[in-house]
């Protein structure tokens, strides 16, 4: 008889029929057992069996209309709170809806079906299905400008000091509204998650950064500081003996800024390293396009965004966001119990000078 191949030595496909009472973390364990289910079931093990452990620092970025739908109060925020994210990049966008219900004002849930020229006319807004009232628009706006018109914004900052600085007023709105938590930025702040965002003119809250501009508020974001300070939480990482893992949901911009912290530091900085130890994507763009939304993290061991020999901790699951991401996080508190926060915005200026002190030696080295 033909020795057995090795290519078969996969758990055999024999699932148990699915019951009625079933719990998710069996039901994905014991069900999702080919094509994307696959992936997915893969992902929530590596979130959970690696990415958690007490030594890796957790980079997660937000891309695509995630909070208007609910998913911030649902999803991310529990991931913050239970110490199971340390630092954040994501879509202007995403951190403005995020505050709408953190102040108190509502998203329904509508027919992506009905004529948009007359939700016009009725004042109504959409994205798809999600339906709000447009001045909910303007009454965000207002909290902004508000908010950015105190002294304590009166200064050039990056945006993760930005974002810190807007969560603590969200949570006093939160608090004088005497509801429960319902802003990501509010929990980012209390638990001091870094959360950048890569093009900050590019949302509603750079507008209106933009427009107070117009008459003499000082404030301006330093995108600069961002790129080095995310450099610095990944150096960070590796140089205290852990390492690194980046928890990718959608693409555009947010994945890009949260890999680039790599070649900051390889190609640009000149410090040696080797990649991102752990890379989970959560995407539905195709690889043989070309956008960087689609890009495999086998391709982006070629920028040294990632270390070639961690490969096998890599997965792209090509799934819609919204389906599984309430997944993975349901799975990680199943199976996870907290871990203690990392606080890393406490401790910018201090990753910064290690960063600062490697770039010299560096730069000398290469003299």
């Amino acid at each position: 008889m033909q020795e057995k191949s090795r290519y078969l030595s996969g758990k055999r496909i024999d699932p148990t029929p699915i019951q009625a009472g079933i719990s998710l973390v069996d039901l994905i364990d014991d069900n999702f057992m080919a094509y994307n289910a696959a992936r997915l079931r893969e992902a929530c093990r590596l979130f959970v069996s690696r990415m958690l452990e007490p030594d890796v620092t957790i980079g997660m970025s937000l891309t695509g209309a995630l909070t208007p739908a609910g998913l911030g109060i649902s999803a991310v925020l529990p991931l913050i709170e239970h110490g199971f994210v340390d630092w954040i990049v994501s879509t202007g966008a995403n951190l403005y809806h995020d505050t709408h219900f953190g102040i108190g004002l509502a998203m329904h849930q509508g027919d992506p079906r009905i004529d948009d020229v007359l939700l016009r006319e009725e004042g109504v807004v959409r994205i798809y299905d999600i339906f709000f009232d447009y001045r909910v628009l303007l009454s965000t706006d207002e909290f902004f400008r508000e908010v950015i018109s105190a002294p304590e914004f009166q200064h050039e900052m990056g945006t993760a000091e930005f974002h810190y600085r807007v969560g603590r007023y969200v949570e006093e709105r939160e608090r004088v509204l005497q509801q429960t938590t319902k802003s990501l930025l509010s929990a980012a702040y209390r638990q001091a998650v870094p959360i950048y965002t890569s093009s900050p003119g590019d949302s509603s809250i750079g507008m209106n950064v933009a427009a107070k501009a117009l008459t003499g508020n000082r404030l301006r974001f330093d995108v600069s500081l961002d790129v080095n300070e995310t450099a610095a939480i990944v150096l960070d990482a590796k140089r205290s003996g852990g390492k690194s893992a980046v928890f990718i949901l959608g693409g555009g911009s947010p994945k890009n800024f949260l890999l680039q912290t790599e070649p900051q530091i390889q190609e640009v900085l000149g410090i040696e390293e080797r990649g991102h130890d752990y890379f989970l994507q959560i995407t539905d763009a195709r690889p043989d396009t070309g956008g960087l939304s689609g890009a495999t993290p086998s391709e982006a061991v070629s920028w040294k965004k990632v270390d070639p020999d961690k490969l096998p901790d890599a997965i792209t699951c090509y799934v819609d966001s919204t389906i599984a991401l309430p997944i993975i996080t349901a799975y990680a508190l199943a199976k996870h119990p907290p871990r203690s926060p990392k606080r890393l915005y406490e401790r910018r200026e201090e990753m910064m000078g290690k960063l600062e002190v490697e770039h010299r030696k560096a730069v000398g080295g290469r003299r």
